[in-house]
């Protein structure tokens, strides 16, 4: 019978360094792509964002940050236009602040 150890055996012939390497370079490969937004789909996060907001409606926010996607749920507080960025309040009352560059889809919650 063949007892292989995987990994391990390998771990006591490789530097330090390499070891490193390798888990950074395994993590990158988990890394997502960020998507585009055409100028219809801004459009449309446009209105979502601006009835949301008129109506103090909760909405669920899908957005690029550190290499995933992350949804935040919660209600609109404020859009920054200076800095182009949505301040949202969770429901834990914690201010989000999303780049309007890194959303990629908006939605309200009924």
């Amino acid at each position: 019978m063949i007892r292989d150890r995987g990994r391990i055996k390998w771990n006591s012939l490789m530097l330090p360094e390499h070891v490193t390497m390798l888990r950074g370079w395994a993590e990158e490969d988990t890394y997502e792509e960020e998507k585009q937004l055409d100028e219809q789909k801004l459009e449309m996060l446009d209105e979502v964002a601006s009835v949301a907001m008129e109506f103090g409606k909760k909405v669920v926010v899908r957005h690029f940050i550190d290499h995933h996607h992350k949804e935040v749920i919660g209600q609109i507080h404020y859009f920054d236009a200076i800095n182009k960025e949505f301040r949202i309040v969770d429901e834990n009352d914690r201010v989000i602040r999303i780049s309007v560059g890194r959303i990629e889809h908006m939605t309200i919650i009924e």
